[in-house]
């Protein structure tokens, strides 16, 4: 309680909040990021039209998904119902959650060196004896579409081409199509993680210096933020609900709270979320043009570097 303290001070400080009491003030406008990935997906299966009418193939993504996590099962199920959905084919190749991680680094190779394939994702967490850094580096980076290879996250830090890391591309579009100001303000990443908060820090261009990570329900409340911030908010929490004895997905956000004082905010679910698969569909059609410009043998060598 003492580190979410400091942030609540570092917050207030940062942000020179100002707390008003004009009752005639409107409520934040609430972000759809449903709207918006609907935009997205609706863009993707343009690009995919247009991409086969030139006589390409059908990009395919295949993603890699091990063990009985019901969470994973369900996000694993969101995006190939997405892909379906723009237009690209897909497949879910189910592991045991006892698969060595050698076995899992051979199917990922044989994946990388499959013509077939242009999209390729690990879905995390992956069991405990296994790596997961060392399984994201394994992905070839121009299959990459999760953007966790080393590669990738070292392209982005010099803000060079690269496959973004879907969630963080995601926030980045909901601030740029919603027509957030970002340049010359204060920004405050709740959370420094290295496929979120991390990312998400260096697109905005700032230090990436967090109190701490993310995770924890209403950890951000509205004495915390200057009137009128735009707060997008990236947490996914299981609770339950007092009144119906059932669990629901709640944010780090006081929701309720916050879209009294913030000038734009995004739900949980319904903002972030939903980005994250659309931006994970626009990053394997990238996939599937890089074969044009990344032959078999070149993925073979970045594979094994």
């Amino acid at each position: 309680m003492a580190a979410v303290r400091t942030l609540r001070k570092v917050c207030q400080h940062s942000l020179q909040c100002l707390l008003h009491t004009s009752a005639s003030r409107q409520e934040a406008v609430v972000i759809s990021g449903k709207k918006l990935a609907r935009q997205i997906r609706d863009e993707a299966r343009a690009d995919v039209e247009k991409w086969m009418l030139a006589g390409h193939r059908r990009p395919h993504l295949s993603v890699i998904l091990v063990g009985d996590n019901p969470a994973s099962h369900s996000y694993v199920l969101n995006k190939t119902r997405s892909a379906a959905d723009v237009g690209i084919s897909s497949e879910t190749i189910l592991k045991r959650s006892d698969i060595s991680e050698e076995e899992l680094l051979d199917l990922i190779f044989k994946l990388n060196t499959d013509h077939r394939v242009d999209g390729l994702l690990v879905q995390l967490p992956l069991p405990e004896h296994i790596d997961e850094r060392a399984i994201c580096n394994a992905v070839a980076p121009t299959k990459d579409v999760d953007g966790f290879h080393v590669v990738n996250v070292g392209r982005m830090c010099l803000d060079q081409s690269s496959m973004l890391p879907a969630t963080p591309w995601g926030v980045m579009e909901i601030i740029l199509r919603t027509g957030i100001a970002t340049m010359g303000k204060n920004v405050v990443v709740a959370g420094r993680s290295k496929n979120v908060g991390m990312p998400i820090a260096m697109l905005l261009h700032t230090d990436g210096r967090h109190e701490r990570p993310g995770g924890i329900p209403n950890l951000i409340t509205a004495d915390m933020i200057k009137e009128g911030a735009a707060v997008i908010d990236v947490g996914i929490n299981r609770v339950r609900d007092p009144l119906t004895g059932k669990s629901r997905l709640v944010g780090d956000v006081d929701f309720e709270g916050v879209r009294q004082k913030a000038g734009f905010i995004t739900p949980v679910p319904g903002g972030v979320g939903p980005m994250t698969v659309a931006m994970l569909m626009k990053n394997t059609i990238k996939a599937a043009k890089n074969v044009l410009l990344y032959p078999p043998e070149r993925i073979r060598m970045a594979a094994a570097s």
